[in-house]
């Protein structure tokens, strides 16, 4: 017999325990190697746990546990033969297949394939929803036990909550009010206890005040109604409004850099960089991965980063490295239909921009009353080293750049002054 102790890896710097969020496998399974087996929770992020070997596995923590960095948590005995009724892992794409056989292949699975696949044969997966599927039923309220996954070895798969969805639930299926006096309790994971004990300390340990201010987005959404078809087929990432603000943020710090800053002990660090955090939501709760050097960036190449790192939340890949610095977030509570708040600044910085809802309310422009797609903006920030003038300087900033896009173009200033040489 050999038996392979598989250790908890270190998730990243700083990281010495984490917690067993979930066993995707039972006690007594055979696994193969690669395989996802655990998903554990850092304070940072939630990670999957792979099996170093193929073999039957023993599981030496329970679900909830928190374990430290090193331990050993499941042992594989990997001299255990398969299961008989198991295939083994499809190789990927071995040789080529002749050109004959690949014309015939379509005719062969159309005489083979019966219209209802017949039930799938028990697995860790078989009704575990991905994490697309897990996302759209949480937004549902959806129960998981009554879809059926026609994923890999009976996943549930986004598609499947779809056509769910599509087809109807009973009464009885609905998880609303039960009309009784019962409670529930779930344990917090290692991630929200952290995100609580941060927002804590910020409201103990900082002097937070917001400011508030109003853009009209008109501007901003008659560009993007323009060049939007162009911009994707060109650089195909969708163009949206959060590369406008990150790129109108990193000119508004260059000319306030005191809202870049943080406090170290007695000294404040100013950065001569933009390492902007962009909240997004994921399953796990909201995260907020970070656009590294933001102010030497494009609008595409801000839409692509951005895009890549909320797929990467969204499939709960996203890694501490990810989430590690930032001199400055921006949150969007207007997808929710926030229509405005007071965001709680993400230590140790010293600010963060909130965005909202787009609406569309009377105005005065030029005199006359007008109908503008209005936005309200917070900035909240550590009053310990960034006074009135530089935040309220800050947001007005803000606001010009996104009235005027233009303005982004000429590191903030009036492109018209730049041609004159002002």
């Amino acid at each position: 017999m050999s038996i392979l102790e598989m250790k908890v890896p270190s998730p990243g710097e700083s990281i010495s325990e984490v917690e067993i969020a979930t066993w995707l496998v039972s006690d007594g399974d055979y696994v193969e190697k690669d395989q996802a087996i655990a998903e554990v929770d850092s304070d940072k992020a939630t990670l999957e746990l792979p099996a170093e070997q193929s073999g039957i596995i023993t599981l030496k923590a329970e679900e909830g546990e928190v374990v430290k960095v090193g331990q050993v948590v499941c042992l594989i005995d990997t001299s255990a033969a398969r299961p008989e009724g198991t295939a083994a892992p499809v190789a990927a794409a071995a040789e080529p297949a002749p050109v004959a056989e690949k014309a015939a292949a379509p005719v062969q699975a159309a005489d083979k394939t019966a219209p209802n696949p017949g039930p799938v044969a028990d697995s860790y997966a078989k009704g575990t929803p991905s994490p697309a599927a897990a996302k759209a039923i949480a937004e549902n309220n959806i129960n998981p036990a009554k879809i059926n996954g026609t994923g890999k070895d009976g996943r549930i798969t986004k598609q499947d909550v779809i056509a769910a969805m599509a087809g109807g639930f009973s009464t009885d299926d609905a998880q609303g009010w039960g009309g009784t006096r019962d409670q529930s309790r779930e344990k917090m994971s290692m991630l929200r206890r952290k995100i609580a004990e941060r927002l804590v300390s910020v409201k103990n340990e900082t002097a937070m005040l917001t400011t508030f201010n109003e853009v009209d987005m008109k501007p901003i959404m008659d560009l993007r109604a323009k060049y939007k078809d162009q911009f994707a087929k060109h650089h195909e990432v969708n163009l949206g409004f959060m590369s406008f603000f990150t790129k109108a943020v990193t000119e508004a710090l260059n000319l306030f850099p005191a809202v870049n800053a943080q406090i170290d002990g007695n000294e404040v660090v100013f950065h001569n960089y933009a390492d902007i955090g962009i909240a997004v939501s994921s399953p796990k709760g909201l995260m907020v991965p970070i656009v590294r050097n933001a102010e030497q960036m494009s609008l595409a190449d801000i839409e692509r980063e951005i895009k890549r790192l909320a797929v990467k939340a969204r499939d709960g890949k996203i890694t501490p490295d990810d989430m590690t610095g930032g001199t400055f977030t921006i949150t969007n509570g207007g997808v929710f239909g926030s229509m405005m708040s007071t965001p709680i600044i993400n230590p140790p910085q010293s600010a963060i921009l909130g965005m909202h809802n787009i609406v569309e309310r009377p105005v005065a422009i030029d005199g006359k009353v007008e109908i503008r797609p209005m936005m309200y903006l917070a900035l909240s920030y550590d009053h310990r080293i960034i006074d009135g003038r530089e935040s309220v300087g800050f947001l007005v900033k803000v606001k010009e750049m996104i009235e005027n896009p233009e303005r982004m173009l000429f590191g903030g200033k009036d492109p018209v002054a730049v041609l004159l040489g002002l």
